[in-house]
């Protein structure tokens, strides 16, 4: 009887090869070792990705004598300065014990408006701005239907399944007939799926010409002849959300229809934010990730509800997040009678 076949040994296993050390890896490393990232954690992140600790070792200690990195340092600890200087003089601010408060009040006179909101920067609810106005007694869902239903209109729609849908807004401008989207408004309930924003610029065609003469008096801060270039518009749904941002000027924003929650941020606050690009910050004041964004924890966050007929005065570079509690409807305009062009320096980094 011959003996029975037995198979070939296996094939000694091969060490599966480490992921290389590459350039994108140096800059982690210089990128964790600017953020004072002690060198054992990166080197336990380095190995679980694959990396070969014998190689990672080296090139994290060797990082902190690169020139480079030195230079980098150097930068580094001048940005930290600047950082202390604003939040120092956050602390002062917040000594005030009324900061918290986002004040509403009538007629303010033009000196202490300019002296207390404009160069004190902060922001002011203004609850007789709009008295006067025939939007406030006109305007509806209906009536814009009625009136410019014929007529398309540009709007962001598909917001929900972008978490970054305020940053790629041209990515979910669609043109829609104005009365179709009335009725999406009114029939769909509280989203944030479709929103008709200040983007739209409907203002500037001259079929919506009568929507700007639904405005009534402005503020004595205001240029009146400058209205129809510097205003807009806004329609939307309850549960509508412009994210956390700043804009680059002063604005006014009235309520006409509807309820709208804001919540503001101090500019001096921006280095808890963030703030890797453009205007924006990823903080989501609803459901702040702590875990990836710590520093937040520290910033103070202003609230006000926004009646309709009242008036936000947004100040220069104040952060901000709005939600409309209801179906909305909007005015909003920059037309300031003081200097109101300013230039930020904003970030464009996309890969932190």
């Amino acid at each position: 009887m011959s003996p029975p076949t037995i198979p070939a040994a296996p094939r000694p296993l091969e060490a599966a090869p480490f992921r290389p050390l590459d350039a994108g890896w140096l800059q982690w490393i210089a990128e964790n070792r600017l953020r004072h990232c002690t060198p054992e954690s990166m080197l336990v992140t380095m190995t679980e990705a694959g990396l070969d600790p014998a190689e990672c070792e080296p090139a994290i200690r060797a990082m902190d004598s690169d020139p480079a990195f030195l230079a980098a340092r150097k930068f580094q600890q001048l940005q930290t300065k600047l950082e202390s200087v604003m939040a120092n003089q956050q602390k002062l601010l917040e000594l005030n014990p009324r900061y918290g408060q986002v004040e509403k009040r009538g007629d303010v006179p033009l000196d202490e408006f300019v002296e207390k909101y404009v160069v004190g920067s902060r922001p002011l609810v203004l609850t007789g701005v709009a008295r006067d106005w025939p939007a406030l007694q006109r305007w509806s869902p209906q009536d814009l239907r009625e009136r410019f239903g014929h007529l398309q209109v540009e709007i962001q729609a598909e917001r929900s399944a972008d978490p970054n849908y305020e940053v790629n807004k041209l990515d979910h401008r669609r043109s829609v007939g104005l009365a179709n989207f009335v009725d999406q408004v009114l029939a769909g309930g509280t989203t944030n799926d479709y929103y008709l924003t200040a983007n739209n610029e409907m203002l500037a065609r001259p079929e919506f010409a009568p929507i700007l003469a639904d405005i009534g008096s402005l503020p004595a801060f205001c240029d009146p002849s400058q209205l129809a270039r510097r205003a807009s518009f806004w329609f939307g749904p309850a549960g509508t959300v412009t994210p956390l941002h700043h804009d680059t000027l002063m604005l006014c924003h009235t309520q006409i229809v509807g309820r709208k929650r804001w919540r503001f941020i101090s500019p001096l606050q921006t280095p808890l934010l963030y703030n890797h690009f453009e205007v924006y910050s990823p903080i989501d004041l609803d459901r702040p990730d702590l875990a990836r964004y710590p520093l937040f924890s520290q910033a103070t966050v202003l609230e006000v509800i926004v009646e309709p007929g009242e008036t936000v005065f947004l100040p220069l570079g104040w952060w901000h997040q709005v939600t409309a509690l209801d179906v909305s409807l909007s005015f909003s305009f920059s037309n300031l009678a003081l200097p109101n062009h300013y230039s930020f320096q904003n970030p464009t980094i996309t890969n932190w």
